[in-house]
């Protein structure tokens, strides 16, 4: 019997390389899509798995390209950013594809577009789409629901994101440059969104140890801000991102290194869900290294599950803890050497 196949947009990039090993390894049939002919070849020769993977070149510009990818794959796990650019003209060929579609993207803004613009059309179709199925922003979505299980009354939920030895990608460098430069901050607080501009500054936030208190950015712009109120109950949603982060040597000048030393990056995302008065709160994190392996075992997990017909029993654009159980998704993650977990054990406690 044939494995499904899944196709990686953009899959010569350090995520999308990151990606197509560990679908191949895990017995999937690949379609490597992206707008660099050459750099799609040498990477199917580098991954030396003839009859399982093949190439397509599809410039975003291409609608009939993109579209022959998502006719013939059963999943689409988008790696190119930075997603506003990127995500509309493959979204599209998604659902005109009848393709489910996973994308790595950061951008809040992109990631509400698609939940404003796509939710009809997918079901529609009849597919699932999940954005932001990466490190930022799909960890801090499944952490927040793991955290939270069970409460009902909660006043605020903080994911506070500690990173050291980021190394950022061309695409990642831009996506972040974009970030810097945006005024229309989408914030959630008294139990709705609002957008609009922000004032960036510092803030401490208490990361369990042996981290503990750092000085972090306040507010971090991840996606999560989207995704987080669709399914926790919470009246206000706060990111953090470690100040110190951007302040490493060579974080921003680091395109070319490889990736062994792009690896090593440390990583804790931590959530702290404090109850209203008189009711429980709940804390939890996850610990790692490799934040770019976190994120792209993640995707690959739910491209897995979504191409072997495990996926979401309902359609339309979810976010990662809408898709699938977060507790449950949070250990296979741990057990694939993605992270070490750190959940509530047992009923919520009064604070």
């Amino acid at each position: 019997m044939t494995a499904p196949l899944i196709a990686i947009y953009g899959a010569y990039g350090h995520t999308g390389r990151l990606v197509a090993a560990e679908l191949l390894a895990r017995g999937q049939d690949l379609l490597l899509a992206g707008r660099d002919p050459r750099a799609l070849d040498a990477l199917a020769t580098e991954l030396d798995a003839p009859g399982r993977v093949r190439t397509r070149t599809a410039p975003l510009d291409d609608t009939a390209a993109l579209h022959e990818i998502t006719r013939d794959a059963r999943v689409i796990v988008h790696c190119a950013g930075p997603f506003s650019r990127t995500g509309d003209p493959v979204a599209a060929a998604a659902v005109a594809g009848g393709c489910h579609y996973i994308d790595h993207a950061v951008e809040s803004h992109h990631v509400k577009h698609l939940f404003d613009a796509y939710q009809a059309p997918a079901r529609g179709a009849d597919i699932t789409m999940i954005p932001g199925l990466s490190f930022y922003g799909g960890l801090g979505d499944l952490l927040a629901s793991a955290v939270t299980t069970g409460l009902t009354a909660l006043d605020r939920v903080v994911v506070g994101y500690a990173v050291s030895g980021w190394r950022l990608t061309t695409g990642a460098k831009d996506t972040a440059a974009q970030l810097f430069a945006e005024t229309d901050r989408i914030t959630f607080s008294d139990g709705a969104h609002h957008i609009g501009y922000v004032e960036p500054g510092n803030a401490v936030f208490a990361f369990p140890p042996p981290l503990g208190p750092r000085t972090v950015i306040a507010p971090f712009p991840s996606c999560d801000i989207v995704t987080i109120p669709r399914h926790v109950p919470a009246r206000n949603v706060d990111l953090r991102l470690t100040a110190a982060t951007f302040e490493e040597p060579r974080v921003f000048d680091s395109e070319d290194i490889d990736a062994a030393d792009r690896a090593r990056t440390d990583f804790t995302v931590a959530v702290q869900a404090v109850g209203e008065p008189g009711t429980p709160g709940a804390h939890g994190h996850a610990t790692g290294r490799d934040l770019w392996r976190a994120g792209a075992l993640a995707s690959v997990e739910a491209a897995v599950r979504i191409a072997a017909g495990d996926g979401p029993a309902k359609t339309g654009v979810l976010s990662t803890a809408e898709a699938f159980p977060a507790g449950p998704f949070l250990r296979d993650l741990e057990r694939l050497g993605a992270f070490t977990l750190t959940l509530p054990d047992g009923p919520p406690r009064e604070r």
